[in-house]
C-alpha cells in the first residue's frame, strides 16, 4: 500500500509542477509580447543571446575547420603526385644529361684518334677495348676489331697519346693486345733528341724501363722515347713516352732509365691498330708534342 501511495503522490506532484510551467510561460510570452524593447525579458534575452555567441562561433570554426582540413588533405594528395611527376622527370633528366656527357666525351676521344691519324701519318683500323686482364703477370686487353676488319698479330696499337702495346693473337672478330708495360713486352726504342737506341721493357710495377742505352749516352729527365722500328716488332717513329727518372750516373754500367708511357691503357676505351705510319710525318710529330711537353713543363 505504501508503495502504491508513493507512487500516486509523485505523480500529482509532476502534474502540478507542469501546470505551473505552462502557467508561467504563458504569462511570460504574454509579457513578452506587450513589453517594449528596452523591457526585462528582452534584456535577458539579449544577455543570453551574448553568452551563446561565442559557443556558436566554436562550432562554426570547428566545422569550418573540418571543411578545410579535408581540402588541405585533398591538395596535399595532388601536390604529391605532382611531385613524384617531377621527380620522374627530374631522373629522366639527369640521364639525358650523363647520356650527352658521354657522347661528348667519346666524340673527344674519337677526335684524339683523328688527330693522331693527321699529325703521325699513321694509318690504322679504329676500335674499342672490350675487356682488361689486370694479371701483372699478363697484362693485355681485348679489342672488339679483328681479322675480318683487316687486324694480324705483330700491329703496333696506339691511344691518342703514344703506343700501349701490340696485337698477339686475332680472331675474326676480336683482337688481343699485350701492353707494353706487361713484362714479357720489349720495343726496339730511341730517345729522340740523341737519337739513341736501345730496348724498352715492360715491368710487374707498370712502368717502362729504356735499357741498352750505352752509359756515356746523355740522357735527361723530359726526353721522349719513340720506336725505332728496328727487328720490325713495332711501327718506326711512334711515341712510347718520356724519361722520367734515371737511376744510376752516366758512364754507369748499371743506369736504368724508367720510362713513363704518355698513355695509361687503363683508363683508354678507344684505340687505333696502327697498319701503316709515315716515319717523317711520326718524327716530326713526336717533335712538337715534345716541345709542347717541355713548354708546359716549363709552365709549371
Amino acid at each position: 500500500m505504501s508503495l502504491n501511495f508513493q507512487n500516486r503522490n509523485g505523480a500529482s506532484a509532476n502534474r502540478m509542477l507542469l501546470i505551473v510551467l505552462l502557467v508561467v510561460s504563458l504569462v511570460m510570452a504574454t509579457v513578452y509580447s506587450r513589453e517594449g524593447e528596452s523591457g526585462p525579458l528582452h534584456a535577458i534575452q539579449g544577455a543570453v543571446g551574448s553568452i551563446a555567441a561565442p559557443l556558436k562561433f566554436v562550432g562554426a570554426s570547428a566545422s569550418s575547420g573540418m571543411s578545410d582540413a579535408q581540402d588541405a588533405l585533398t591538395d596535399a594528395s595532388a601536390d604529391d603526385a605532382t611531385l613524384s611527376q617531377l621527380r620522374e622527370q627530374n631522373a629522366e633528366l639527369r640521364e639525358l644529361v650523363a647520356q650527352t656527357e658521354e657522347y661528348r666525351q667519346e666524340v673527344e676521344r674519337l677526335e684524339g684518334l683523328l688527330d693522331l691519324k693527321e699529325s703521325s701519318g699513321a694509318e690504322g683500323i679504329g676500335g674499342r677495348i672490350i675487356g682488361r686482364n689486370t694479371d701483372a703477370w699478363n697484362q693485355t686487353v681485348t679489342i672488339d676489331v679483328g681479322t675480318s676488319s683487316g687486324v694480324s698479330t705483330g700491329l703496333t696499337v696506339m691511344g691518342p697519346n703514344g703506343v700501349i702495346g701490340q696485337v698477339v693473337s686475332a680472331q675474326a672478330s676480336s683482337s688481343t693486345v699485350r701492353l707494353l708495360s706487361d713484362p714479357r713486352s720489349g720495343a726496339a726504342a730511341l730517345i729522340q733528341s740523341s737519337r739513341a737506341e736501345g730496348v724498352v721493357r715492360g715491368s710487374l710495377d707498370g712502368l717502362l724501363y729504356l735499357e741498352n742505352i750505352d752509359s756515356d749516352v746523355q740522357v735527361s729527365v723530359g726526353d721522349v722515347v719513340l720506336t725505332s722500328g728496328l727487328g720490325g716488332s713495332y711501327t718506326r717513329g711512334l711515341l712510347i713516352g718520356t724519361v722520367v727518372k734515371i737511376e744510376g750516373a752516366q758512364n754507369d754500367a748499371s743506369r736504368r732509365i724508367v720510362v713513363s708511357p704518355n698513355d695509361a691503357a687503363t683508363s683508354l676505351e678507344e684505340v687505333l691498330v696502327v697498319t701503316s705510319a709515315s716515319e717523317s710525318s711520326s718524327d716530326s710529330s713526336s717533335s712538337s708534342q715534345s716541345k709542347s711537353s717541355s713548354s708546359t713543363g716549363g709552365a709549371q
